[in-house]
């Protein structure tokens, strides 16, 4: 691997759904998309002595020929511009944000460094490295390259910037054991988004709790659920939920007995049918421990990057010429290079899941 990730360049091109959502393609927009501003159509001539072309500019080099018709790079480019640009040019700038702050603070992350995350993952799901790059090339379309610079380089970094110990305590650990393997709560939930018809949906719901599946088609505004009746996954003690859900799936007792109305936002409310608990999961507690312990420490990993990213991005200065995006602030993150770059508010979620079977 040649790529070097302590002082990576400013890119000329990234796969846009590992930084935020987007496509495979825009990998190869990416490209196309970044020489687009500063390219001039104008500036250069197609020469076409001894059936051969030249250009004198690289927006004007020939990609391809149609029965004799031309079809030039900067073409390509503003269509790729086009479909992928925003997508695009948003990684190019959460990367140079990342890259910014690392310069201030005298940060890197080398080769050695990637490669070892890259194991670890791998391993984390059985998996060598190998077999690891060949998953997420077939499932996610990431190149192995684009996966170290896209994925794994940005989320070291960001752990590096936060310059802080992940501590799981005691509290977490039971927390997280008794979602693992405790009683769940089995509900059927219908949602609305208005108070009045809530109250009447509620009314009904306690009059005749065995109607509930069909007040749940009749007038649930989550669909899913919806066209299940109600039917939701069980409901996790102390996550995976709104907290005040979870309080009133646990304070209710009796099957078929229905919660009060629960508002959970703006004109949001809930309404629940209880239908029981799950049984426990059987499982070897000295065996389950270590594997608890690693899951909550890579979750605590992604809260911190997650959040060392928002601090970033909140204090960058933002000109983005494609959307018409600016904004200012009091103190932005500087390079030697000058002022940051700017990002949209999408927050910057590192992927390091398996890959979609």
């Amino acid at each position: 691997m040649s790529q070097k990730f302590n002082t990576p360049e400013p890119p000329s091109g990234r796969r846009s759904g590992t930084m935020v959502a987007g496509t495979v393609m825009a990998v190869l927009a990416a490209g196309i998309a970044w020489q687009l501003g500063r390219a001039n159509p104008a500036n250069g001539q197609e020469s076409t002595a001894n059936g051969r072309a030249t250009a004198s500019s690289p927006h004007d080099k020939v990609l391809a020929r149609v029965n004799g018709q031309i079809v030039r790079y900067d073409m390509v480019a503003q269509e790729c511009m086009d479909r992928y640009g925003v997508e695009v040019l948003e990684n190019v700038i959460n990367r140079v944000l990342i890259q910014q702050a690392c310069k201030s603070k005298g940060l890197s992350v080398n080769e050695q460094e990637v490669s070892h995350e890259i194991s670890r993952i791998s391993k984390r799901f059985g998996l060598d490295t190998e077999t690891w790059y060949k998953m997420l090339q077939a499932e996610r379309g990431l190149t192995p390259l684009q996966y170290q610079r896209d994925v794994i380089w940005p989320m070291l970094a960001l752990r590096k910037l936060a310059g802080k110990n992940v501590t799981i305590t005691q509290d977490m650990m039971r927390q997280a054991y008794f979602d693992a393997y405790g009683p769940k709560a089995k509900v059927k939930m219908i949602m609305l988004d208005n108070r009045r018809r809530a109250e009447k949906v509620w009314e009904d719901a306690k009059a005749h709790p065995a109607d509930f599946g069909r007040l749940a088609q009749e007038h649930s505004v989550e669909p899913n659920s919806k066209s299940l009746g109600g039917a939701v996954p069980p409901i996790r003690r102390y996550t995976g939920a709104h907290d005040k859900v979870r309080e009133a799936a646990f304070a209710m007792r009796t099957p078929g007995e229905v919660s009060p109305i629960i508002e959970v936002g703006l004109n949001s409310y809930v309404i629940m049918k209880f239908e029981g608990f799950t049984e426990k999961v059987q499982h070897d507690a000295n065996d389950v421990k270590a594997q608890l312990h690693e899951e909550l420490m890579e979750q605590e990993v992604q809260r911190l990057v997650a959040e060392t990213f928002q601090t970033i991005r909140d204090s960058a200065q933002i000109q983005n010429q494609v959307t018409g995006e600016s904004t200012t602030t009091r103190n932005p993150v500087t390079s030697a290079g000058g002022p940051a770059g700017g990002v949209r508010q999408t927050g910057y979620q590192p992927q390091v899941a398996p890959p979609r079977r």
